[in-house]
């Protein structure tokens, strides 16, 4: 399948995802979301008249209680039927996120490997890194006050008006702040064989790194471990490429499962936050673009045309690691040397969200004005600080981001319940998100090479 074909086949594949899944909204599943809808509303009552009874004992409050109960199976069965309803299109998605997923920790390992022990020396390995992370905290640093100001100016939330939840009420998304403890004992790995089952990139990375470094040292006999190394990776390159010309049926079978579950209502409901959000993330795309510009001139414009098919990957599966083989082989196509390739994307793909940063600030804000919670400059600084160390590492999968965002905003008594905000629309922003994701590790990719002096002409 050549490249322009690819592209176009996943454009279509968009479209006819949002006919398919308005079309099966429509005929099978708005009845389900109907019972659904109805047993919320009448949970949510049912709590109301519980927190009223100030006697636990009487009959009537027991009666409520197993009303409450009823109306949840009723959810709860609704949910799972619905989900029934939808596999034979969330299959397709599923078995290439897993082929993908099977792909991407040995393609990690094998090209930074490969990738540090071509550079060499740990002084080299050093002074790379040091242009990667600089690159990668100012980028951090960056998405993240854009995602501040630009909430600040839009203020999404205040149409909202909402009340403040009981303290009870839970969303039930499992929220994280981790503590520097964990932090680093999530950052290094007890087994490296773990890590690779279980998809820890940074693990991973940390591991590579180690090997590499190792490999170079032992001189000739690292020799031997680099060409098979390297061999390896353009098998696992070459399995890519049979996976990517599965891309279109993935992306219709997720697109169609969104648009299909949530129907195109939820487009209207939220058009402005979702509207505001994605004019935001385009602000964003010209800021790395530019920046990018500034170091290697117009060829930042052409590296967006290189990449479109794996950001398109990513904003059809909701996930930039969807996209993390095909960055890989079109940065090498562009000029990028292959042992920069292999050092820097694997980082980025740990350190270097610039999508996911942005709407960690711009939804924790957006919750915040939604409940009316008044948050200073000094507030609002604490808060893009802690979401810049807690968020490090965070897998490049749908719905990590709401994790962080869950156990942040617990700091500054936003309700927790808010994220149930978001959660609706959530696929739809992730989508924009893990495209931009991909572009900003490519472009730092570029950056980097150009930086070290490693950047050919390519054939763009």
């Amino acid at each position: 399948m050549q490249k322009s074909k690819l592209t176009l086949y996943i454009f279509l594949a968009l479209i006819l995802g949002v006919i398919a899944g308005y079309i099966y909204n429509a005929t099978v599943i708005n009845n389900i979301n109907t019972k659904i809808n109805t047993a919320e509303v009448n949970i949510k009552t049912l709590d109301g008249q519980l927190l009223a009874s100030k006697d636990t004992t009487t009959v009537i409050y027991q009666e409520l209680k197993a009303e409450r109960s009823k109306q949840a199976a009723i959810r709860k069965a609704g949910s799972t039927t619905r989900e029934d309803k939808l596999v034979g299109f969330t299959i397709l998605s599923d078995i290439f996120l897993k082929l993908i997923k099977m792909i991407v920790a040995p393609l990690v390992f094998t090209t930074l490997v490969v990738g540090v022990a071509k550079v060499g020396d740990i002084k080299a390995v050093g002074r790379i890194g040091g242009k990667t992370l600089l690159w990668f905290l100012s980028a951090t640093l960056v998405s993240l006050l854009l995602g501040m100001v630009l909430v600040n100016f839009f203020k999404p939330g205040e149409a909202m008006h909402l009340p403040l939840p009981d303290s009870h009420l839970s969303t039930g998304i499992q929220k994280t702040t981790l503590s520097l403890r964990e932090f680093i004992g999530h950052v290094f790995p007890t087994s490296f064989v773990e890590a690779m089952a279980t998809n820890e990139i940074l693990q991973i990375v940390v591991f590579s790194l180690f090997f590499g470094v190792g490999t170079a040292a032992i001189g000739e006999k690292g020799v031997i471990v680099i060409k098979a190394m390297d061999a390896i990776a353009h098998v696992i390159l070459k399995i890519t490429g049979y996976v990517m010309q599965l891309a279109p049926l993935a992306v219709f079978g997720a697109i169609t499962a969104i648009v299909a579950k949530q129907g195109l209502g939820i487009l209207s409901t939220y058009a402005i936050f979702i509207g505001e959000f994605y004019f935001s993330l385009v602000i964003l795309w010209l800021v790395i673009i530019l920046a990018g510009a500034a170091v290697i001139k117009g060829r930042a414009f052409k590296l967006v045309g290189r990449i479109k098919d794996a950001m398109l990957i990513a904003f059809g599966t909701s996930t930039s690691e969807a996209a993390y083989p095909k960055v890989l082989l079109e940065l090498e196509r562009f000029g990028c040397n292959n042992k920069i390739v292999s050092f820097v994307l694997p980082l980025g793909y740990s350190f270097n969200l610039d999508g996911s940063m942005m709407y960690m600030t711009f939804a924790s804000l957006f919750l915040a004005q939604s409940y009316g919670i008044h948050l200073s400059f000094e507030h609002q600084l604490s808060m893009l600080l802690i979401l810049m160390l807690t968020s490090k590492g965070i897998a490049g999968v749908p719905r990590a981001s709401l994790v962080v965002i869950a156990g942040t905003i617990a700091m500054f008594n936003i309700p927790e319940a808010g994220l149930a905000l978001l959660i609706g629309i959530d696929p739809l922003l992730d989508m924009g998100r893990s495209a931009t994701n991909v572009l900003g590790n490519a472009m730092a990719t570029v950056v980097v090479s150009k930086w070290e002096g490693e950047l050919e002409p390519g054939d763009d």
